[in-house]
């Protein structure tokens, strides 16, 4: 087992041990927030025939004509509905947006442009060019094209392409179980009462399964173990069906900190302990048969931010994603950051955007490893270096958005 590694090596590390899950189907709706696992082409044509941009009047070539003058209406296409009527010179066709244009025609004149002129004749006051208002077949997405990759996350705008070309379903991979287990006796379940004396309110619980579901897990438990190896093998005992376990507490080094040897003896094999960072230094992490095991540490910001560095990277990689860690944006400190040496920092932040459109960041305050607010009170993570010895106003760092 490595100890007190650097964070590359301890996030590379997660993931390596993560296997890609099997896949199955889902209908549009239950597809949205889940990864496709197999790229999705266009099966035809978006839009599969020409049609109208504009509700108006559906022309042939004018021929030199100059405006204004009269057409005879010829006849009329609704959306949804077929004209095979030839717009003949000195004929039009009334035409509604979405509409197929009829054959022969050379562009569509706004409703807005024209004047009635008696039952079946209408006076255009206004031309435009050819081609105008008429949408050719596949203006939108050409027949055979890739239009989701694999990896991908089907979102708002991707459940709206794939029933535009009539995708029903989809192959996407089955959502990992993410077995969520906090420790500790001095933790009681939020609404059960007052507390008592030496008791807090198990908020891990309910943050980290949060996090997992937002990354696009479903969770085993929430679990809670006391401090002693029974309740833990109790609880050991049923996580057979998770794809990942993350426990909250019981890895570092205190009297009580019973996680690692009751999963050593059910098998696990740790690959490291301790990570140079802050906060979570006292991070673990090995598998146990197949399935990787996280164990953070137990203070709320420091569990918090060590699932979001480690777990949800290693969701993303169980259900395949072409990106499981996220973009990081140049930013410069608008004010100072505590920074001890030797420790990659993982920072709360507040960025925004100067006068000259660039990003500044600033602490969201007091950075203490069990003031949660830090975090709530943040849009984003500030990534100072291990190698740096202080972080001064006006030095560039790298942020990333906090999106849960």
């Amino acid at each position: 087992m490595r100890t007190s590694i650097g964070v590359e090596e301890a996030l590379e590390t997660v993931l390596s041990c993560c296997r890609v899950l099997d896949e199955e189907t889902a209908d549009l709706v239950g597809s949205v927030g889940r990864t496709l696992s197999r790229a999705v082409s266009a099966p035809a044509d978006v839009p599969p025939f020409a049609n109208s941009a504009m509700d108006g009047y559906a022309l042939g070539a004018p021929g030199g004509t100059e405006v204004p003058f009269t057409l005879r209406i010829a006849g009329e296409v609704a959306a949804g509905a077929w004209s095979s009527v030839e717009i003949e010179p000195g004929t039009c066709v009334r035409i509604m947006t979405g509409a197929p244009v009829p054959p022969l025609t050379d562009r569509v004149v706004p409703v807005e442009w024209t004047d009635p002129s008696g039952a079946d004749h209408v006076t255009i006051r206004r031309m435009p060019p050819a081609g105008a208002h008429v949408r050719p077949p596949g203006q939108d997405v050409r027949r055979g094209e890739v239009v989701l990759h694999e990896g991908s996350v089907i979102g708002a705008g991707a459940a709206g392409i794939l029933a535009t070309l009539g995708v029903g379903r989809v192959f996407v991979r089955r959502k990992p179980i993410v077995a969520v287990v906090t420790t500790g006796n001095e933790l009681v379940e939020p609404g059960s009462g007052a507390l008592a004396p030496g008791q807090i309110f198990n908020s891990n619980a309910y943050a980290l399964s949060a996090q997992a579901r937002h990354a696009g897990a479903d969770v085993l438990g929430p679990f809670h173990a006391r401090d002693d190896r029974p309740s833990l093998d109790r609880i050991l005992a049923q996580l057979g069906a998770a794809d990942l376990i993350v426990f909250s507490g019981g890895v570092s080094m205190g009297l009580y900190d019973l996680v690692h040897d009751a999963l050593k003896a059910q098998g696990f094999v740790a690959e490291f302990w301790k990570v140079r960072q802050r906060p979570g230094n006292p991070l673990l992490f090995g598998c146990l048969g197949t399935i990787p095991v996280l164990g953070l540490p137990g203070n709320p910001v420091s569990s918090s931010i060590c699932f979001d560095q480690y777990a949800r990277p290693a969701i993303g990689a169980l259900l395949g994603r072409d990106e499981v860690s996220r973009t990081r944006y140049a930013a410069t400190l608008s004010a100072p950051f505590a920074k001890p040496a030797g420790l990659h920092v993982f920072a709360r932040g507040v960025a925004t955007m100067d006068a000259d459109g660039r990003l500044a960041v600033r602490p969201t305050g007091e950075q203490g490893s069990n003031l949660f607010t830090s975090v709530l009170r943040a849009n984003c993570i500030v990534h100072l270096p291990e190698a740096w010895d202080r972080a001064e106003m006006g030095q560039s760092v790298d942020i990333e958005w906090i999106d849960w």
